[in-house]
């Protein structure tokens, strides 16, 4: 393992990343990279196909759940909300959740190599990116590591995604803390919308062979389950002088889900999944693993009222050779309401309790102290949502409070209004606080491990690290101008402080603390155009500035949190042709990355298939554009991404 020191103060800071390894892990956020959603599947149905029949103002009434924590129409959410359909993967012929979530216009994805992805929402984006919340079926999907996601084993079966709802902006006051610049909401279909049997399988250049098998079925006319099995091979990605960058890896994976609904009131659904990999790197094989349980309760009073019960358990294991182990096992429990209080307030409120046990085995160049952690988080929310002026006019208010065992009690209220002049058009405004909590990287590392010879530059957390918070101001407003187009535009300012900083107190040491501020503002545009029945466009533009100043004169000037583009823009084109073919483009641009400096790409992926019945044929190019190009990290040791092709045959019965 080697590692490269940051640039002098006043320059940009830069990190090399070789490889997924645990001291890369831990300093990268060190230094910033440089530079239960209790939703239910409701309206879609889940079979391909289904939604590009829809009409465009059906499209806008699919109903989501992350905004409200209750199902409501996209066009009428007072949130800057793109919603990926399951249509829209099918025909886009990604084969990863990362990939998927680059259809969203609203959020930063870049691939850092064959396995690792940096991915956010309104700045701050890296390899350990720790201002989004994600969510799959109402399991959040986070380490207490670093605050964020581990991109590579969140491996779900495509073919069951109903939808994925990305809000841009703050949802502290509904889910809670790393809620700050977003919310990913992953909703699979319900076991009843996925009965018979479905084969896929295909291999190609980066991935090399992949199949899944899923059976669903009933037990009389109220009980209906699904098992499933799947398997992929990946290539290497390469270094920009071509040669191979030793960093292939597999994974398998296979689950279940039951949905029980013993009366029309009453719905149970218990799932679970458990996975396996090994991801190869220089240094030796790097081993994951993990298992997760989850059980819901649903009871619906009345149309305006809903009880909702889940409580999961999820377990995570990896192991980086004579670098780093984790074992993390989460148990949660939550419980939500929701009732009309009189004929123009609806009131959600509910409570929360997790309990994320982390076992961390310390190495001589890596240690956190203590390696043993119990870490209680105890929340509670309430929302009110008011209707005026002939349900054109809802004011939301509402907040969560929050105890977690780094800075103790955490407030994020938040107060949004959307009016709604025509039935066309939704306006709307929001302002709100939302919080990062510390993560035991901020909070208990060490690098090298204590005790440590004199001359040596050391890193190491802070027991006093107190969360990050921000004060978000957004506006939006969404329009139907003609049957056939719909708009949205979302600009927004935010204010942060107590940013991450990493402070040199003497020569030799260096600690993490809070002292920098900083404000991110810009605008989200995204457009749908189905311009015949047989042709949809969909796309969005992004723009993003954001500046950064330390607060004392310790904190590293050349340390950055993350690095983001300020301009990109994407488009999907899905055609339907005679003869049962299907021809889909996906395009992107992304502006450059300046810190450290990552040139601008433009790309595109290309699907053709042919599907009669319930066989389909696929061939997919994807990155078409150039032999291969770097999405992000340092210019020494970078990956880069190379274009590749794959073929594909699914058969459903």
């Amino acid at each position: 393992m080697k590692l490269l020191s940051a640039k002098p103060a006043g320059s940009p800071g830069s990190l090399v990343l070789p490889g997924f390894t645990a001291l890369n892990l831990i300093v990268l956020a060190l230094i910033g990279c440089t530079g239960g959603a209790l939703a239910q599947t409701t309206t879609v149905a889940g079979k391909p196909g289904e939604l590009k029949k829809l009409s465009l103002e059906e499209l806008l009434n699919i109903e989501v759940t992350s905004v409200s924590r209750r199902p409501e129409k996209l066009s009428e959410t007072a949130s800057a909300i793109q919603v990926i359909t399951s249509e829209e993967i099918h025909r886009s012929g990604v084969t990863s959740l990362p990939e998927a979530l680059r259809l969203a216009p609203n959020l930063q994805v870049a691939q850092v190599d064959s396995r690792q992805w940096a991915i956010s929402a309104r700045g701050f984006n890296n390899t350990l990116a720790n201002k989004l919340l994600v969510m799959i079926d109402g399991r959040a999907v986070y380490t207490p590591l670093y605050a964020g996601v581990f991109w590579d084993v969140q491996n779900v079966l495509l073919e069951d995604v109903d939808r994925i709802e990305v809000v841009s902006g703050p949802g502290g006051t509904l889910w809670g803390a790393n809620a700050v610049n977003g919310v990913i909401n992953i909703v699979t279909k319900s076991a009843r919308d996925t009965q018979g049997l479905l084969v896929t399988g295909g291999g190609g250049t980066l991935l090399r062979d992949f199949g899944a098998l899923r059976y669903g079925g009933a037990v009389g006319t109220n009980f209906f389950y699904r098992l499933y099995g799947q398997r992929f091979d990946r290539n290497s990605s390469v270094l920009a002088n071509g040669n191979d960058a030793l960093d292939d890896w597999n994974m398998t994976q296979g689950g279940f889900q039951t949905d029980w609904y013993p009366s029309d009131a009453n719905t149970l659904t218990f799932q679970g999944d458990y996975y396996a990999g090994t991801e190869r790197s220089a240094l030796g094989d790097t081993q994951v693993d993990g298992q997760n349980a989850l059980g819901r309760w649903t009871h619906v009073f009345s149309e305006e009222s809903e009880l909702q019960v889940q409580m999961y358990f999820d377990r995570t294991w990896r192991d980086i050779p004579n670098q780093l182990a984790e074992d993390l096992k989460t148990y949660d429990f939550d419980v939500q309401h929701r009732f009309a209080l009189g004929e123009r307030q609806t009131i959600v409120y509910g409570l929360g309790y997790r309990l994320m046990q982390d076992r961390l085995q310390n190495t001589p160049a890596i240690s956190f102290l203590p390696p043993k952690r119990n870490l209680q988080l105890f929340s509670g929310f309430a929302q009110d949502e008011i209707t005026l002026a002939d349900e054109r006019l809802k004011f939301t208010l509402g907040t969560k409070v929050e105890h977690n065992d780094f800075s103790g009690w955490e407030v994020q209220p938040s107060a949004r209004v959307a009016w709604m002049p025509a039935t066309n058009q939704t306006l709307w405004g929001a302002i709100s606080r939302a919080v990062r909590s510390p993560s035991r990287i901020d909070s208990d590392v060490f690098v090298p491990s204590p005790p440590v010879p004199p001359g040596v530059t050391t890193f190491s957390g802070s027991h006093g690290f107190d969360s990050e918070n921000l004060v978000a101001y957004e506006l939006g407003y969404r329009v139907q101008p003609i049957s056939r187009l719909s708009l949205a535009v979302a600009p927004y300012y935010n204010f942060y402080k107590d940013l991450r900083s990493l402070d040199q107190l003497s020569p030799t040491n260096l600690i993490i603390e809070n002292n920098f501020k900083g404000e991110v503002w810009g605008v989200e545009l995204s457009a749908n155009y189905r311009a015949t029945d047989w042709w949809r466009l969909r796309g969005g533009y992004n723009f993003l500035h954001k500046h950064l100043w330390p607060t004392t004169t310790n904190a590293l000037a050349s340390v950055r949190e993350g690095n983001d583009p300020e301009h990109q823009f994407s488009l999907q084109s899905i055609m339907d042709l005679p003869g049962h073919f299907q021809f889909d483009i996906t395009a992107r641009y992304v502006d450059t990355l300046h810190s450290p400096d990552v040139p601008s790409y433009s790309t595109f992926d290309v699907r053709l298939a042919w599907q009669y019945r319930t066989l389909e044929f696929s061939i997919v190019g994807q990155n078409l554009l150039d032999n291969q190009h770097p999405e992000f990290g340092a210019v020494a040791g970078r990956r880069e991404i190379e274009r590749s092709v794959y073929g594909k045959v699914s058969w459903s019965f």
